[in-house]
């Protein structure tokens, strides 16, 4: 959808999916495909980095909130988040990055997604 994955790419579409809310968060966990269903990805079709599911606002919301409220910058949000979990015992689990393929190859995008792909990358797979 975003035409790649990059570290950036990612996180705004993980900012974006959770922004979608909770059952089309859960649905797409379960079968990413069915974003496929979602109307802000049907009408993000062509239109790299609008709508399609990506939100970089949403990713740093809480950075920006933390900003607004205390007058801090980022450096101040992410120390103070770092004291948030220690006090906690809130211990960082490595990501579960999933199963490795090549996001640039359009064949296998269309075996593991043929809807999305379909949508975004009709073109390239034909």
């Amino acid at each position: 959808m975003g035409s790649g994955c990059s570290d950036d790419s990612f996180l705004d579409f993980r900012a974006g999916l959770i922004a979608l809310g909770r059952v089309w968060y859960e649905r797409a966990t379960s079968s990413p495909d069915s974003l496929a269903d979602h109307p802000d990805v049907r009408a993000g079709v062509g239109k790299y980095g609008e709508g399609a599911a990506f939100s970089e606002k949403a990713g740093t919301a809480a950075c920006d909130a933390f900003e607004r409220r205390t007058g801090g910058d980022v450096d101040d949000f992410y120390e103070a988040w770092d004291q948030y979990r220690a006090s906690r015992g809130i211990q960082e689990s490595p990501a579960d990055m999933g199963e490795d393929f090549d996001f640039s190859d359009p064949l296998q995008i269309g075996r593991r997604l043929p809807r999305l792909a379909a949508l975004y990358l009709a073109e390239r797979i034909n």
